[in-house]
Order: structure tokens, then sequence, then C-alpha cells
């Protein structure tokens, strides 16, 4: 038996959230499904054998008990339910009715027996920063992440925790993402881990736009990120990330100041004769204040000049046009320095002000003689 009362929009919100860590297909068919638990206040869970949501919503209790509800025909049932009370109610059998204003639903429920138990993240260390913060470090790198599964460990994000600051780093083999932002204090000392790509994902999504704080605490094997009322459990990744202060080449002589927004619509321009059936490395042309960038596919051709700030003392180099322009879009920051060495080194995305903010690396791209 579970009864409860809860407004419908707080449920809905609760169900989304959820609903993204639930198992798209499983042999065990209560993880295709919501755990709802009433038994220390409104309680919903989704959990993929990889990742588990859980967050608390406020209700009215009327009786306490665990359920499993399809994701998929729950959601929908409540997202089209009007804006009032929703009232909850399911008996023994797992028989469940929910009604809202003049709107009733009915569905069958499944037994929360064959729920797996979500991991507890024992607290070996923490750490707690603002939301906004955590959220935008996250978009700033996740998008280099590795989608190759042949090198697990660089299918996610490296966090490093210090009296420093945090530092989260992203590789993929053909580029680099690194953000720092300083933090208050820090629990327990100095720590690292791996985070999969994936669950950041999802963390992005819980974390709002706000000062609200978050906490990520690193157990044994399994992570957890707690927002608010929500967390996120989700498994380490285990083995030897890239040792990225190496692989950042520092001897650069060339240093130009570019504005992100005009060099990335320089290279849309360029970017039209490309396709993912007709891929073309754009050609760019460091020369003074100028960059001429060119791509040549069966498409076409296309040619611009970007201004920029310096001299590229005629550097030729190729570059991915997608890895480049999603360093500039990412780079948290209006201008940066790109600061380059030869036509086969790469291109390293700096702060104007010289701080460690963020670095972005693109490797180039081997050039043809035309």
């Amino acid at each position: 038996m579970v009864r409860f009362s809860c407004e419908k929009t707080l449920l809905q919100q609760a169900v989304n959230a959820v609903s993204r860590a639930v198992a798209a297909k499983s042999s065990i068919p209560a993880l295709e499904g919501i755990l709802l638990e009433t038994e220390h206040g409104l309680r919903l869970s989704g959990y993929n054998m990889q990742t588990g949501i859980r967050t608390e919503v406020e209700a009215d209790i009327r009786e306490n008990g665990r359920i499993v509800l399809n994701a998929k025909l729950f959601g929908d049932m409540i997202r089209r339910m009007p804006d009032d009370t929703v009232v909850f109610d399911a008996d023994e059998k797992f028989n469940v009715k929910l009604t809202c204003g003049d709107t009733d639903f009915e569905m069958i429920g499944l037994s929360a027996n064959d729920y797996p138990e979500m991991p507890e993240v024992d607290d070996e260390y923490s750490v707690t920063l603002e939301q906004r913060t955590l959220k935008a470090m996250i978009d700033e790198t996740s998008f280099a992440v590795s989608l190759n599964e042949t090198r697990p460990i660089h299918t996610g994000v490296l966090f490093e925790i210090s009296d420093k600051g945090l530092t989260m780093v992203a590789v993929d083999g053909f580029r680099l993402a690194l953000r720092r932002e300083p933090l208050e204090h820090i629990d327990g000392g100095a720590f690292k881990f791996v985070a999969p790509g994936s669950a950041l994902n999802e963390v992005e999504k819980i974390c709002a736009d706000t000062e609200d704080m978050v906490t990520v605490t690193q157990g044994k094997r399994h992570l957890m990120f707690e927002a608010g009322s929500t967390q996120l459990i989700c498994r380490r990744l285990e083995g030897e990330f890239l040792d990225y202060r190496n692989a950042i080449p520092t001897n650069n002589p060339i240093c130009l100041e570019v504005d992100n927004k005009t060099m990335i619509e320089s290279l849309e321009r360029v970017s039209v004769v490309i396709s993912e059936k007709l891929k073309s490395p754009v050609r760019c042309l460091f020369s003074a204040d100028k960059v001429y960038m060119s791509a040549r596919t069966g498409n076409g051709d296309a040619r611009d000049i970007c201004p920029v700030r310096g001299d590229g003392q005629e550097l030729e180099i190729g570059f991915n046009n997608r890895y480049l322009m999603d360093a500039l879009r990412y780079a948290p920051a209006d201008t940066v320095k790109m600061h380059l060495n030869t036509g086969i080194s790469p291109c390293i995305i700096t702060p104007v002000d010289d701080s460690d903010n963020f670095i972005y690396m693109v490797l180039p791209v081997r050039l043809k003689a035309q």
C-alpha cells in the first residue's frame, strides 16, 4: 500500500530528474521503472546499474510503502495532468490510481523487491562548491571527453582537488580541455578521481545556475554528487589518466590574441564546403595581424580572412574545423591567446590575462601539399 498527495509540478520535476538514470532496456524489468518510497517522506529513484539518481519531494504521506512504476508511462501521465494536487493510491496488488483535478489514470506497478539497492558512498573525501561553478566547469570540459571505449579512463573527466582549487581535465587523443577554479575549503585533504562523462552530463542537468551548493563525495569505488534534495551516484573510472602536465608544450614562440566570436565566424564560413562525407582540414596561414583560412573539398573551395593581434610569422597549420571551433566556443572568455610553434605542434589556447583559469589544446592535422 502506498498513498500520498503531492503538487503536480514538484512530482513532475522529480520524475524528470530520476528518469534520466532509468535503464532503457534491462533483463531486470524493475530497472526500466522508477522506484517510489514513502517510508521517510516521498523519495523517487532511477538506476541503470551504472548511474543512479534519487530525489526527495515534499508530499503528504498517508500510507507507507514501496512500488516500481514504468518510467515512461508514469512520466507521460504526470506530464499531462493539470497543475493541481496529485493523489497517488496503490493497493497491495500494485494497482495504481492517479487523480488530479478532473483527471484520473490507472496503471499497474511492480514489486520493489526486485529493485537493486543503489550503492552507498562511504565519505572518504568531499568538497563543496557552488552549483553554477560545477555546472559551468562540466560544460567547458566534457565536450573533449573521449567516445572511444578502448581507453575507458578517457571517457571520463579527471577531477583534482587540492588547496589550490579544483582542476578538471578531459582528453580524447585530438584535444584537451582544462578548467581551474579556486575553492574556499576542502575536507580530508587533497584527492583526485575520474568521473564518467555520461554521469557528468546528468550532474550538469541537476545543478542549477545558482549560488546553491553541490557536494562531491569520493568513496572507495563510487562518487556522489549532491545538489539540494537530489543525489547522483556513479562508479569511479579506474586506470591511468594522461599525464596532462607533460602533454601540454610550453615552448610556443608565436602568440596571437584572438576574438573568439570573430574567429568562430571565419571558421564557420570556410567549413561550408566540409561535410561528414567530404572531410578536409581548415588550412590556416598565420600572418601579421591576419589569419588566412581556406578549405577545399569536392563540394568546392572556401576562403576567409580573420583579423588577429600579433605576428603569426607566416606559419601554416591545419586544424579539424570542429575541434578548433569547440575550443573557442567553450573557452570562458571573449578573447583568448593562441600559442603556436610549428605546423605539426599543438595549438594552445589560454586566457589573455595569463591566469591558469583554462587551457585548451588542439592537435593539428597534417596538410597535403597544394
